[in-house]
């Protein structure tokens, strides 16, 4: 019961994550913005590894990354160690586009939060950072600690 609760309420959290994405410009696809977050996150980091880090085989994460290049919004470069290898930087229009989505989406969950109760919020928030240290596997003392 306590799952089915979730899975509703997290429809609206991802509704409001959505809204904002599409009010994006350039309007980018929910992979499209996964891959940016991805390589934003990790500077530098190989395509395999992206393609592993989006649960996508290496042909269809190459593809993402033609796409993503053509836009502007990622750069390939020989990679240090092993020129053969191409690393993927986020370029300044992309780290730009990020930022904007970013305040987009805090503007939108804000509008949200303001309309629950000061202990609604705080339970949210506490519950929520509960669930992503569970999600990743990090212990459950550490998510009081941080919360």
């Amino acid at each position: 019961m306590r799952a089915a609760a979730l899975d509703d309420a997290a429809q609206a959290l991802l509704a409001t994550w959505e809204s904002a994405r599409e009010g994006s410009t350039p309007r980018l696809s929910a992979a499209q913005l996964s891959a940016l977050i991805v390589v934003g996150k990790d500077e530098g980091i190989n395509l395999r590894t992206l393609a592993g880090r989006l649960r996508m085989i290496l042909s269809s994460a190459s593809r993402l990354c033609d796409r993503l290049v053509a836009a502007g919004l990622v750069e390939r470069v020989p990679g240090r160690v092993d020129r053969r290898e191409i690393a993927l930087f986020l370029t300044p229009y992309s780290r730009q586009l990020l930022e904007e989505l970013r305040a987009s989406r805090l503007a939108m969950l804000g509008a949200v939060l303001d309309r629950m109760s000061p202990a609604g919020r705080a339970a949210l928030v506490r519950g929520l950072t509960e669930f992503a240290h569970a999600a990743t596997g990090q212990p459950a003392d550490a998510a009081v600690r941080t919360a």
